[in-house]
């Protein structure tokens, strides 16, 4: 029988501490900035441009793969990127695969990759040369992530070079892949500590990709599923399945799940990630879901169940409530209508959550809104707690970046839209003239933001609009910039770049 449970106020202050992964001087460990997944930084003294022919504020730059959607990670001395195998690094290991790979923070030098062969038991589960789409999460000397396969692994950042840990100790079948004779895992192998496969384990079925940053709170895990629609895009083949899992970081036990019923109103997939804020007295999980909603749910308590507890959901609202429809399968490849989803995180702020719901970006409406959420309510706040909706264009993917009383943005038409947090009023808009899938970074006074079109834009940040520069790159940008320890890191789809003021 599933149990609810929610926070005692003692809990909540160490609960939102706890949020904070463990990280040497200003490191980056997940995505988004501490607890909150907020895109801003406070790294200072980053360099206004870079010159990646000439090598001007580039400390260094290696390559990845030849398609990279995943937000670059820093910490304790290493940074994680996913990318595909379209540049394999170990001959053994060819062909369509999601890689995680581990470099050097000073050189550049690759430490490990972890290679995952392709899900193909699921039709469309694991899209051609997408590959390892999740930026990790980093605390102390393991790695939380989520594979191509629809995998929750926990790594060991120093991978195979000090030997095997366990318990898991089957990373030969896992590199070779099914019906395939083990490898030999070599020094520059990760090594598995612990796997949650969420297709056999829960149930989901993946559609696409496997997308979500996982969210540490103390000993927990909470993850997005990215269950979603069959190759057919006419049903959901597991509509009762979690959209949000949270498992113990220590053993990868299953804890706890959702019970919205998303699956039942997904329109194409579940990609968004969680974030926590406080409201009314409570540690909330904020999580955009596949189906339009924006959730709130309790955070877990500890210590944990005995058996898998069900997420309390505290209030959920409606992204688009004018799209609402009872079949959202008959509006796929409608251009014009149809219902939303949501796919960056939900960002917390001085008690609202700013997210962004949008026609889904394959299928779907070229329609997107920025929405300002009261963060403190109950029930269906979907009339209530909505401060203002502010119209992006085409669609929106992005996570907000919030800070100095406003809000950075970007959308697929290739604008950033800068909005003042109060009241959603622009203040000004940026034509990038490219395709923004990624996020802004606010950091330094400046706002980094990359292009499809291969342009990386730095913009002043503030009521003024301003452009500090523009840098042509070799390939399209899909991540997010990061920055961490004075470097800004740049992902393209083949080329990974840190950038810092040359001494």
């Amino acid at each position: 029988m599933d149990r609810r449970v929610g926070w005692t106020g003692t809990a909540l202050a160490a609960a939102l501490a706890a949020a904070i992964p463990c990280a040497q001087a200003a490191d980056q460990p997940q995505w988004g900035a501490r607890h909150s997944r907020n895109m801003v930084s406070e790294e200072t003294g980053l360099a206004d441009s870079f010159d990646p022919a000439g090598g001007a504020n580039v400390r260094w730059a290696v390559p990845l793969g030849t398609h990279t959607n995943s937000t670059p990670v820093v910490a304790g001395g290493r940074v994680y990127v996913g990318t595909n195998n379209g540049s394999p690094r170990d001959p053994r290991l060819p062909g369509d695969r999601g890689v995680l790979m581990c470099f050097d923070e000073a050189t550049g030098k690759l430490l490990w990759q972890l290679v995952v062969p392709k899900l193909t038991e699921i039709t469309n589960a694991d899209w051609y040369d997408i590959g390892i789409t999740s930026p990790p999460t980093v605390e102390g000397d393991r790695v939380y992530l989520v594979t191509n396969r629809c995998e929750v692994v926990c790594l060991d950042a120093d991978g195979m070079a000090d030997g095997n840990d366990g318990p898991f100790t089957d990373e030969g079948s896992h590199l070779a892949g099914a019906g395939n004779p083990p490898l030999q895992p070599a020094a520059q192998d990760a090594d598995i500590v612990w796997l949650f496969d969420m297709v056999a384990e829960a149930g989901v079925r993946p559609h696409n990709a496997s997308n979500s940053s996982p969210l540490l709170i103390g000993d927990r895990l909470y993850v997005g599923t990215s269950n979603g629609v069959e190759h057919t895009h006419k049903r959901v083949p597991a509509p009762d399945a979690p959209s949000l899992v949270v498992l113990d970081k220590r053993t990868g036990r299953l804890v706890a799940k959702d019970a919205a019923g998303i699956g039942r109103r997904l329109f194409h997939g579940q990609w968004s990630s969680p974030s926590l804020g406080e409201a009314g007295g409570k540690a909330l999980i904020f999580f955009g879901g596949g189906d339009g909603f924006l959730y709130a749910f309790e955070a877990l308590p500890e210590p944990p169940a005995e058996t898998p507890a069900t997420l309390r959901q505290v209030w959920a609202f409606d992204g688009d409530p004018a799209g609402r429809a009872e079949d959202p399968h008959a509006f796929f490849d409608n251009r014009r209508e149809g219902p939303s989803v949501i796919i960056g995180m939900p960002v917390f702020s001085e008690g609202r959550v700013y997210v962004a719901a949008s026609g889904d970006t394959w299928h779907g409406k070229r329609a997107s809104a920025l929405k300002c959420v009261e963060a403190n309510g109950s029930g269906d706040v979907s009339k209530s707690a909505q401060v203002w909706s502010y119209a992006t264009q085409g669609h929106c993917l992005s996570t907000p970046a919030v800070g100095g009383g406003l809000v950075y943005i970007a959308d697929t038409s290739g604008r950033v839209h800068c909005l003042d947090a109060a009241t959603g009023q622009a203040v000004w808009v940026h034509e990038a003239k490219g395709e923004i899938y990624g996020s802004p970074l606010l950091a330094d006074g400046k706002v980094h933001v990359g292009t499809t079109r291969r342009e990386f834009w730095i913009l002043a940040a503030g009521r003024e609009k301003r452009v500090v520069s523009r840098v042509t790159l070799g390939s399209a940008m899909y991540a997010s910039p990061v920055a961490a320890n004075g470097v800004l890191y740049v992902a393209t789809d083949t080329t990974l770049y840190a950038v810092r003021k040359n001494d």
